[in-house]
């Protein structure tokens, strides 16, 4: 367990579950499916791929998997942007999940910048 007791790992799977829970409210409360499956699949997608680097065969794997995370992040922020310019999220929703995405997004830049090209 000691190999997913990093902050990364503990960081996307909390941010996982806030989007299960912002998917529920979105098909619950606001009758909308289509953002929210996308931003279903790809913010639980994140952790996902982290969890993949960690087993990864190889450092090469390793970053590729990071990488596809932090891709996913991007999307992922960007469909939050939508709820939120779409009237979906009011500011304070937004802003609190969209603060946890950049955090994620930092973190994966910092890790994969130290990628031996």
């Amino acid at each position: 367990m000691a190999k997913y007791d990093n902050v990364i790992v503990l960081k996307s799977k909390a941010f996982a579950l806030r989007i299960i829970k912002l998917y529920q409210y979105l098909i619950d409360k606001k009758r909308e499916y289509v953002l929210a499956k996308q931003i279903l699949r790809s913010g639980t997608s994140i952790g996902a791929n982290i969890r993949e680097a960690i087993r990864g065969q190889s450092k090469p794997d390793f970053y590729a998997k990071l990488n596809i995370s932090l891709k996913e992040a991007g999307e992922t922020e960007y469909w939050l942007e939508l709820l939120h310019e779409s009237g979906y999220l009011n500011k304070t929703q937004f802003t609190s999940i969209y603060n946890d995405c950049q955090e994620i997004i930092c973190i994966l830049v910092s890790i994969t910048k130290t990628q031996i090209k």
